[in-house]
């Protein structure tokens, strides 16, 4: 029994495809006569070659596509004018978001971030009024949370601030080396929750001072150089014992760094790295920071150690100082009001440059943001992508979390 089945070229509708012909064969199969099955009819799809369709193109016959597009029209009044005789045109690499991604200069991601975090001795977290979004944290669950949501976007690394109870302040900040305080308890119980979470820590007494000062406070007021050294190399090896592993002298105390890097290293630990506040100015935009640990000087002010902001180049005379001590990254603070002084030490040091997106930055766009006045989000990404392209490689900034959820798209 013979059984016909429809030739491929049947099916091909071939006035779809310019300069293509039907085959005129038809193929016959033969089944014997035993087989009892039947077989259903198949259409087989015969597709033209790449040789087919270039033939057909050059023949002339060309398949169609979309016409060119129209002229845009420009509004009515717009004067005809000439063309100005420019060879280059940098609007050209800016005319749509492909381009502009693709010539981006700067980049920003989680990884930059460090995330500043405030911790206290009781359970709740406290709400810092000057400082919207942000808490001193419950050093057993608070902080623990807030490290995993943190973690969850990207932002490995943080920075502890202790919120330290007055009666265990003095004049010469010893509870900054105890080894069961705040912070190293903190640091024990993260390491201990996450491994690899980069710690960061503060090296200063102002927490510990009954003074607000961060060094020893002589009676006629000088802050004590040398002998507030001694206490911070006491600080940085007990918070290094503890797990930190970036220490972070915040004081301005001359040959602070070589002192903290000869008592790391004599006590073991050459693997723990220093990032050392080179160009801490005497700023006015600390004012929420120092309510969120309760550390204001309780007398004068910080301009004999911290930097004046009207000088530059003194930055260079701390950088080259740090450098030749042992610093393995340099920091500057504040960060926005100071771009040219991070520009200035990225240009003329090859360590990593961090910079300090300081609690009167992050307070000013909170503020203005919740009174409609900017789009606070997108004014918070243009301020550290700034920092980013002055120079900083890292940045401390309390917006690290909700910046974090922005490059990850979400929104919450």
């Amino acid at each position: 029994m013979a059984s016909s089945i429809p030739n491929a070229p049947s099916a091909l509708n071939c006035q779809s495809y310019v300069g293509l012909r039907s085959p005129q064969r038809s193929f016959n199969f033969c089944f014997p006569q035993a087989a009892k099955k039947s077989f259903p009819s198949r259409i087989f799809v015969v597709r033209a070659s790449d040789s087919d369709f270039e033939a057909a193109v050059v023949a002339g016959k060309v398949p169609p596509a979309p016409p060119v597009p129209p002229k845009p029209v420009a509004p009515v009044g717009t004067p005809v004018v000439p063309s100005l005789p420019l060879h280059r045109r940098p609007r050209r690499n800016r005319k749509s978001p492909a381009l502009r991604s693709a010539f981006q200069e700067t980049s920003i991601s989680p990884a930059n971030f460090v995330y500043p975090l405030f911790i206290h001795e009781g359970e709740e977290d406290t709400p810092i009024g000057a400082m919207p979004g942000c808490y001193r944290l419950g050093w057993r669950h608070g902080l623990v949370e807030e490290v995993a949501k943190a973690r969850d976007v990207g932002v490995n690394s943080i920075v502890l601030f202790p919120k330290i109870p007055d009666a265990l302040k003095s004049p010469t900040g010893d509870e900054a080396y105890n080894e069961n305080g705040l912070v190293p308890r903190t640091i024990r119980l993260l390491k201990d929750k996450y491994p690899d979470l980069v710690i960061y820590t503060d090296v200063a007494l102002d927490p510990y001072s009954s003074d607000g000062h961060d060094g020893i406070v002589r009676e006629d007021g000088v802050i004590m150089n040398d002998e507030t050294v001694h206490q911070l190399c006491k600080q940085a090896v007990t918070q290094a014992q503890a797990g930190a592993d970036v220490v972070s002298p915040s004081d301005m105390m001359d040959g602070r760094v070589g002192a903290l890097r000869a008592a790391l290293d004599a006590e073991g630990f050459q693997h723990v790295s220093i990032m050392s506040y080179t160009a801490k100015y005497a700023s006015s935009f600390y004012g929420p920071f120092r309510e969120a640990l309760d550390s204001n000087p309780r007398f004068g002010d910080k301009k004999t150690y911290q930097m004046d902001p009207a000088n530059y180049r003194e930055a260079l005379t701390e950088m080259r100082e740090d450098e030749s001590e042992g610093a393995d990254i340099l920091l500057v603070k504040p960060g926005l009001p100071y771009l040219d002084i991070i520009r200035l030490l990225r240009d003329n040091s090859p360590l990593p440059i961090a910079a300090y997106q300081v609690s009167g930055e992050y307070a000013m766009i909170k503020a203005a943001g919740a009174l409609k006045m900017i789009d606070e989000e997108k004014v918070m990404m243009e301020s550290l992508m700034c920092l980013r392209r002055a120079g900083a490689d890292i940045i401390l900034t309390y917006s690290a979390l909700q910046a974090a959820r922005c490059l990850c798209g979400e929104r919450r």
